[in-house]
């Protein structure tokens, strides 16, 4: 049976999470980020489903203007930014569809999401739409922080033990700063296996490098 991932997005998400309704004068929304230190907010409807996202993009093109008239070619060519300046509430100036992320996605394909769309934090929705969390870039440093012991433990356990359960006891694990050594007797089959074997890992642990002696 294969191995479940244990590192996904709802491990790390702050939940519950803060969000305005698409009703929320942009003053609130300007009060809310800086009470909560964050660099964007989901927007939501009636029914707890996440509708778009304003970030800090969305709100700067209000103070850009503030103090002057929009010219000619900018009219034309930053018409979007333009209407994101004269918008009052959170529905006039969130950026939609929001980019979102399932529970059950794991932390790399959060990262993937963030890098491909330049985002610093994704809502957390279910199958409905429905937010259920928030997850930042910090968050996802959070898998970096665990002790070399909790990852020994773990590669062990849903690793070494899946792919080798008549050799798992003669197989040494032993991490030091993030890096996997695997010292053991297998040897049939090694180039698929060690394939594997790095695949498995990865999929577990994030942070680890991999030796392997065998």
């Amino acid at each position: 049976m294969p191995v479940n991932a244990p590192h996904i997005v709802s491990d790390v998400m702050t939940a519950p999470a803060v969000a305005v309704g698409r009703d929320t004068r942009f003053k609130r929304i300007v009060r809310t980020m800086d009470e909560l230190h964050v660099s964007a907010v989901p927007v939501v409807d009636g029914e707890g489903r996440v509708v778009g996202v304003v970030s800090e993009a969305d709100l700067l093109p209000k103070e850009e203007f503030r103090d002057r008239g929009p010219t000619r070619v900018e009219r034309i060519r930053r018409r979007f930014e333009l209407a994101k300046a004269e918008a009052m509430t959170a529905e006039q100036v969130m950026s939609r569809p929001a980019v979102v992320v399932h529970p059950d996605a794991t932390l790399a394909q959060a990262a993937r999401l963030m890098a491909v769309h330049r985002v610093k934090r994704l809502p957390v929705v279910d199958d409905e739409d429905t937010l259920c969390g928030v997850v930042s870039r910090g968050d996802l440093l959070k898998a970096f922080l665990r002790p070399d012991e909790d990852i020994e433990e773990e590669v062990r356990r849903t690793v070494v033990s899946y792919l080798f359960p008549l050799h798992a006891h003669a197989i040494h694990v032993s991490v030091r700063e993030g890096i996997v050594t695997l010292h053991g007797p297998v040897h049939e089959g090694r180039r698929a296996l060690d394939d594997r074997l790095v695949a498995e890992v990865e999929s577990h642990e994030r942070r680890a490098l991999l030796r392997m002696v065998m």
